[in-house]
């Protein structure tokens, strides 16, 4: 599908007003707009429409979306010796290092750090876990999602069925390193770590970078309402 037909495919859409779910669930939403657009459902990562890749949000939904994971080269210490001195065990008895990580130290003393250059994961104690260049987690950031069609909705409920109103769609693209940090600092872009002990080694499940969605336009250059 390319943009033209997108456009006035959703336009048909959006003067429907309420259409009901075509599946229960967080997933229902993009299911719905796939299934009332057109588009088969596939789990192949590539864009869908005119080299941007299709998102839908409930406009009245702000949970966290991950937008990729990057590790390469950035521990400053090794992983294991950091989940051994600042990880927590979980209800297994695991010790790990599960945390989503903000400009405010948390309950191990880690804490997410930004200058104009970098990111970075450290303790109250002045030591540096982790550190990442923003121009690389840019670079990163264009690679996963070159454009994205961010398409909103209204949500409701009637006898157990959730019904959208899918009334908005932009065409989001590039982003910068400066940006990048902004967002962080206003801390609607987090840090996740996703790492525990195996004994002889860290099992790491990669540092994920995650959005609130409402805050997902945020994160771009350009931004253009497409109807």
């Amino acid at each position: 599908m390319d943009l033209e037909e997108f456009t006035r495919k959703f336009k048909e859409l959006r003067n429907r007003g309420f259409v009901r779910s075509t599946r229960k669930g967080p997933t229902g939403i993009g299911h719905t707009l796939e299934s009332y657009l057109g588009i088969t459902e596939n789990n192949i990562a590539l864009p869908d429409i005119s080299g941007a890749e299709l998102k839908a949000h409930r406009i009245s939904s702000n949970n966290l979306i991950t937008l990729f994971t990057f590790n390469n080269k950035v521990w400053q210490i090794p992983p294991l010796e950091a989940v051994r001195k600042y990880g927590s065990r979980d209800r297994n008895g695991r010790l790990g290092l599960y945390y989503t990580m903000s400009l405010r130290p948390n309950s191990a003393g880690l804490f997410l750090s930004v200058d104009n250059d970098n990111i970075s994961v450290r303790h109250v104690s002045g030591e540096i876990i982790a550190i990442w260049s923003l121009a690389k987690l840019a670079e990163r950031f264009q690679q996963k999602i070159p454009a994205m069609i961010f398409v909103s909705a209204f949500t409701e409920e009637r006898d157990g069925i959730e019904y959208f109103h899918f009334s908005r769609a932009q065409l989001m693209k590039g982003t910068s390193p400066e940006l990048l940090a902004d967002q962080f600092k206003a801390e609607n872009l987090l840090v996740d770590l996703r790492l525990h002990d195996k004994g002889t080694m860290a099992r790491n499940h990669g540092t994920g970078f995650r959005v609130f969605e409402s805050k997902f336009p945020l994160l771009f250059t350009q931004i253009q309402d497409i109807c």
